[in-house]
């Protein structure tokens, strides 16, 4: 029986063992990842070591795929990542990145997006965005936007308040921008790519939603409609002046600082990577996350956020799943250390048991002998 309680408790330390060295990874890289929770770029980069670990061919797939796309910044940005990472590309396919980049960064492909920027609003790359961010400085852009929005909703028909409120939140951005010298242009650029991102239906439903509410309350709607009626684009003095009034500044506190964050991802990412990161965003601290995210990775943000979405900036659903390995290793670490020592415990008790035994044999074969001795002399 005492040797049956020693070998279940041997037992117990080799299962335990088995456990905790199967378990022990998944919770060390669970806890790696909890403690990284609050940090972007580390989070990143723990996530993307485990997306490489389970296929090794990863960044040369999204390279071919960000080709045949069309997407040679994206390409590029995959490149950059194989880097970083000392992951080796053919040669052929350096090459093939290096011409589309050259070819996408050409004079007069610049030139064309740059015009199709300043006409239309809309933009998806640096030359694009110059074009747009050029129309909002001078206030063509804005007016046509709040124009067109504000007699949409004055004739009672669908209304982008988001469109209307960022291009009024513009306007007034605009003439603080001239007033500082250039100061606020960060803030313009950022109210102009998320504009730019809502109209063409990349920018996130969260924060969509986050936004549309903080538009309606910088603006108040029944004056501006009484400046939309009595402006006109041809007079852009007289009517910026109007919109200006009706523009609460007071409430733009969160807008401005949105427009910061944007900036901030798209001066280390590229225009690209700042209308993905709006695309994944649920609310503005996602954003805030994304210009850390940029600040740190640079031109790597793109591949980043194409592998790993809005898992590269937080965690997303997974919490409760990671701290189960945390619970998972620590429960089976205590089984383990109370096995050694109920090991430890039941050993002693042996050996202890066994040297008691043999000083009753010697204390018995003591008293024989003077028993017997007795008895001869007797």
């Amino acid at each position: 029986m005492k040797w049956l309680r020693i070998s279940s408790a041997l037992t117990g330390i080799a299962a335990c063992s088995l456990v905790l060295a199967q378990v022990a990874p998944h919770a060390r890289e669970a806890g790696a990842v909890l403690a990284a929770q609050d940090d972007p770029a580390a989070l990143s980069e723990l996530k993307l070591d485990a997306a490489l670990a389970k296929d090794e061919h990863l960044v040369q797939d999204n390279i071919e795929a960000a080709l045949k796309a069309g997407d040679a910044d994206l390409a590029d940005s995959f490149v950059a990542l194989a880097r970083d990472r000392n992951i080796a590309l053919p040669d052929d396919l350096l090459s093939r990145v290096g011409d589309a980049v050259k070819a996408e960064n050409s004079t007069s492909q610049f030139a064309k997006r740059f015009a199709t920027g300043l006409v239309t609003g809309n933009a998806d790359d640096v030359a694009s965005l110059s074009g747009t961010v050029a129309g909002d400085l001078f206030v063509i852009g804005d007016i046509r936007d709040v124009v067109r929005e504000s007699k949409h909703l004055a004739m009672g028909e669908d209304t982008d308040r988001l469109v209307l409120g960022l291009a009024t939140a513009g306007l007034a951005v605009t003439a603080v921008t001239y007033l500082s010298a250039g100061g606020a242009a960060p803030v313009r650029a950022g109210l102009t790519l998320v504009k730019d991102a809502r109209k063409v239906g990349r920018l996130g439903e969260g924060l969509a939603a986050w936004a549309g509410r903080s538009a309606r309350e910088v603006v108040d709607t029944p004056m501006l409609q009484n400046a939309v009626a009595s402006g006109s684009v041809l007079r852009p003095g007289e009517t910026v002046s109007a919109i200006k009034a009706a523009f609460r500044v007071e409430k733009a506190g969160a807008l401005v600082r949105l427009g910061k964050d944007v900036t901030r991802v798209a001066e280390k990412s590229g225009t690209r990577g700042a209308m993905d990161s709006l695309r994944i965003a649920e609310g503005p601290k996602d954003v805030a996350r994304a210009a850390r995210l940029a600040e740190a990775q640079g031109g790597k943000t793109r591949a980043l956020l194409k592998l790993l979405g809005r898992g590269a900036l937080l965690l997303v659903g997974g919490a409760f799943d990671l701290t189960l390995w945390l619970f998972g290793a620590a429960l089976t670490l205590f089984g383990l250390l109370s096995s050694i020592k109920a090991t430890t415990e039941r050993l002693t008790q042996a050996w202890c048991d066994r040297r008691r035994a043999r000083r009753l044999r010697r204390a018995q074969l003591v008293a024989e002998a003077a028993l017997a001795n007795t008895a001869a002399t007797a």
